[in-house]
């Protein structure tokens, strides 16, 4: 993350770098660096004409008061790995360089907070109790603080009074990292065992016919039918009328209105739907799934959102949020004279004039008319193709890889198709 200071350029001509922050992909990073070419040069009513370019960042040490000349950073890393998310804050604080997510909100408002501040807006979140450590953190005062303050607690009644089933997972949550589904007391016994340092929530489940994963970037959502008991490339359904109409303006909603509230513009939301009830699950999401051989139908959508949300902040020199509005999120939430849709409506509000989102497909239609084309043009090339084999080839083994390459290749035409007829190709 070596930087050096942005060199004076001609008032009639600026380069934007986007940072791009990864851990072990390849595959969307690459698709990026290709659309993010498709782009062109943008020339905007005061004459300056905008140019795009990205690098991949890399980790090394750095000076706090070094100038940073990454304008936007995509960050797949720092949620992780503490040196990268300090680079982070520092290139925020210092140099107002813009973050896809904000480390800040991150750390602080983990699943935890943000299954509170869902509540306090009256969204169907499943009843959920956060329970002591099994074995707390090594510290020298945990011992006389535990004897003197920590009052005994029945783990077995606070789960029977949940009812079974329900799942136990970590208040921080982490790629399903300790999740468990706790069927009986068995069950829970062993999960809590087995939970070690790891600070527990319990959380009822519902009936649910639908599992809803919406997919945010910016101020655009996919909201898509996820099978979490499908093995990963038979995840995302190719499923677009799977939700009833009230259903789905509720699970798009919910997932904009959560990244505007804690300023998470990169984010995936869970939910559980039953008809037209929505019950929001898990949407603290750092790094949220865009591989192609997990998204495949929707990935063409999710880079061309990563791209043009990009392009959008860089030229219009939108600022990183650093503070938090929940405040009128929740007054809104104690108004007694609205019912449950109308303070969705009123908070959906405050979400699109955070995105500014009807400005931002003004800018878009005006600047990057040429995008959908341009996209559905490289989703066909050999260009596309080399990165669907590349990522079939280091996932599967061999004996698997043309049928796999098969499958994607299906997935992805099919979505060609519907692009061409969407765009009347």
């Amino acid at each position: 993350m070596t930087e050096n200071a942005q060199q004076p350029s001609a008032a009639t001509n600026r380069t934007h770098l986007v940072g791009l922050l990864l851990g072990a992909e390849e595959d969307w990073p690459t698709a990026f660096e290709e659309l993010l070419a498709l782009v062109g040069p943008i020339t905007t009513d005061d004459g300056v004409t905008h140019e795009l370019t990205s690098e991949r960042l890399t980790i090394e040490p750095f000076d706090l008061r070094q100038p940073v000349r990454t304008g936007l950073v995509i960050d797949r890393l720092a949620y992780w790995y503490y040196h990268p998310r300090e680079w982070l804050k520092k290139a925020a604080l210092m140099n107002d360089t813009y973050l896809l997510n904000s480390p800040f909100t991150f750390q602080s408002m983990e699943k935890h907070s943000a299954y509170v501040a869902l509540m306090r807006l009256g969204l169907k979140v499943p009843e959920t109790w956060l329970v002591p450590y099994k074995h707390p953190v090594d510290n020298v005062r945990w011992a006389y603080t535990s004897a003197k303050y920590n009052q005994p607690f029945d783990l077995k009644k606070i789960a029977n009074d949940l009812g079974y089933p329900m799942y136990m997972k970590p208040f921080d949550g982490g790629g399903w990292r300790g999740v468990s589904r706790i069927n009986n007391e068995a069950d829970l016994i062993k999960a809590y065992d087995e939970s070690g340092e790891m600070l527990m929530h319990l959380q009822s489940t519902v009936d649910y016919e639908h599992f809803a994963r919406a997919l945010s970037i910016g101020p655009e959502t996919m909201v898509m039918d996820f099978r979490p008991d499908q093995p990963m490339h038979n995840r995302y359904a190719v499923s677009h009328d799977f939700l009833s109409p009230s259903a789905g303006k509720q699970t798009a909603a919910i997932s904009r209105i959560v990244n505007a509230m804690f300023g998470w513009e990169f984010n995936s939301c869970e939910m559980l739907v039953a008809g037209d009830d929505v019950y929001p699950i898990d949407y603290a999401n750092a790094c949220p799934d865009v591989a192609v051989t997990s998204l495949h139908y929707y990935f063409p959508w999710a880079i061309k959102a990563l791209v043009r949300w990009s392009a959008y902040c860089l030229v219009t020199g939108r600022l990183g949020p650093m503070d938090l509005e929940m405040r009128r999120y929740f007054d809104v939430a104690d108004r007694t004279d609205l019912d449950d849709a109308q303070k969705l409506d009123a908070y959906l509000a405050i979400a699109d004039e955070y995105f500014e989102t009807d400005a931002y497909w003004a800018w878009c239609e005006r600047y990057l008319p040429h995008l959908d084309a341009a996209v559905l043009e490289w989703v066909q090339s050999d260009a596309f193709r080399r990165i669907l084999r590349s990522t079939v080839q280091a996932t599967y083994p061999a004996h698997e890889q043309d049928q796999f390459m098969a499958h994607f290749s299906g997935l992805i035409g099919l979505w060609v198709s519907d692009e061409k007829s969407r765009l009347g190709v």
